[in-house]
C-alpha cells in the first residue's frame, strides 16, 4: 500500500525487494517454476526503489520532486 501511495518509496521498495528475494530462495516453496515470478518482482521493486517517487506521489508532495536534467551537449566539441 505504501508503494501504491508513493510514501517512503525507496525504503518500501527495498523491503519489498528483500521480501520477494527471500520468497524466491525459500526452501518452503515447493514448485520451482514460481521462483522466476518472485525474482522478477524483486528486480521490479529494486528499480522502483532506485527511481524514487513519481510526480503524483505523497513523497513528492511532502519532500519535493527531484529531477535530473541531463545536458546532452556537454563533452561535445562546439560546431564551427
Amino acid at each position: 500500500m505504501f508503494l501504491v501511495a508513493g510514501l517512503w518509496t525507496p525504503v518500501m521498495g527495498t523491503l519489498v525487494a528483500l521480501d520477494e528475494a527471500w520468497i524466491a530462495i525459500s526452501l518452503y516453496l515447493p514448485p520451482r517454476e514460481d521462483m522466476w515470478i518472485h525474482i522478477f518482482l524483486a528486480i521490479l521493486a529494486v528499480s522502483v526503489a532506485m527511481l524514487g517517487p513519481g510526480a503524483w506521489s505523497i513523497d513528492a508532495r511532502l519532500f519535493g520532486r527531484k529531477r535530473f536534467d541531463i545536458d546532452r551537449t556537454s563533452g561535445r566539441k562546439p560546431s564551427p
